[in-house]
């Protein structure tokens, strides 16, 4: 038993590892979504030492414009002395309604503004988008308005991004590669568009078991390596009701890091796989062992 493990410690490792021996490992992507930015209120400094304890390098985080600008940039300074990347995310499926982009619009005024008054130290590293436009009420009422609203929103975010010298990354479910569109944007698969219109994705392969998640992600990798991009594959770990194979949290952290070094050991050196992101942070934090 100790030697299964030594094995599995090894296999985290292998997983969440800040860099040395290979620069392959330093390079690779270690994410998570900080989704309540109040925390950085009430704890910035436990959720800096929970962050650095579990090696992350990359940090999804809620913009809240009621929040003052002086919480990020002391957050996102200290991280960045960690060795962290810090992304401004925000996103809602109401974002493809009619008028919905004028939200994200909001959203891309206050990056701005807030960049303006950061030092260097002190500023995002990029901007992250988490749409989910099939919930939005038009995907089953009007699922091609509703793509090509979701496309028209991310062309508009490129802009934006463009201008403010900064990438652009959005989430994905595993499963836009079987939707397919037709309309001014072109003709193809969603997935393999979002891919090729934006910096990174972060794939929402939300299956709990190594197989399941190195089968579902396989598309989108290759999609990746066509456009020199890479692609993230993001992993649950709330509870849910949608089934006993979507989250890690039943099985625990000890059972996750295993399979998520299975994931990395299968990709390592695969064109296209740039790493792993934990769904969230605060369900992270109150996983079994």
């Amino acid at each position: 038993m100790k030697k299964v493990l030594m094995g599995v410690a090894l296999l985290v490792m292998l997983v969440f590892s800040n860099g040395t021996p290979g620069e392959a490992a330093a390079a690779e992507v270690q994410a998570t979504w900080l989704w309540n930015p109040w925390n950085l209120i009430s704890d910035e400094t436990g959720t800096l030492a929970f962050l650095e304890s579990k090696n992350v390098n990359k940090v999804y985080v809620q913009i809240d414009r009621d929040i003052p600008k002086a919480v990020y940039q002391s957050f996102i300074e200290k991280a960045a002395a960690q060795g962290m990347a810090i992304y401004a995310l925000d996103g809602a499926p109401s974002w493809v309604a009619k008028k919905g982009f004028t939200n994200q619009d909001q959203l891309m005024a206050w990056i701005k503004n807030y960049q303006a008054g950061a030092s260097a130290a002190q500023k995002f590293s990029g901007i992250h988008l988490d749409v989910e436009p099939y919930l939005y009420s038009g995907w089953s009422t009007n699922q091609r308005a509703t793509i090509l609203a979701y496309q028209d929103l991310m062309k508009k975010a490129n802009v934006s991004a463009t201008s403010l010298a900064l990438p652009l990354e959005a989430d994905l479910p595993f499963w836009f590669d079987e939707i397919s569109y037709k309309n001014i944007h072109g003709s193809g698969i969603l997935a393999e568009w979002m891919i090729a219109n934006t910096s990174s994705v972060t794939l929402m392969a939300y299956r709990d078991a190594a197989p399941l998640i190195i089968d579902v992600v396989k598309n989108e990798v290759n999609f990746a390596a066509k456009y020199g991009k890479t692609i993230v594959v993001g992993v649950e770990t709330a509870p849910t009701d949608e089934g006993d194979t979507i989250s890690f949290y039943e099985e625990g952290e000890m059972y996750m890091n295993g399979q998520l070094a299975e994931v990395q050991a299968n990709y390592a050196n695969v064109p296209g796989y740039g790493g792993i992101a934990i769904h969230y942070v605060d369900s992270w934090k109150t996983m079994a062992p």
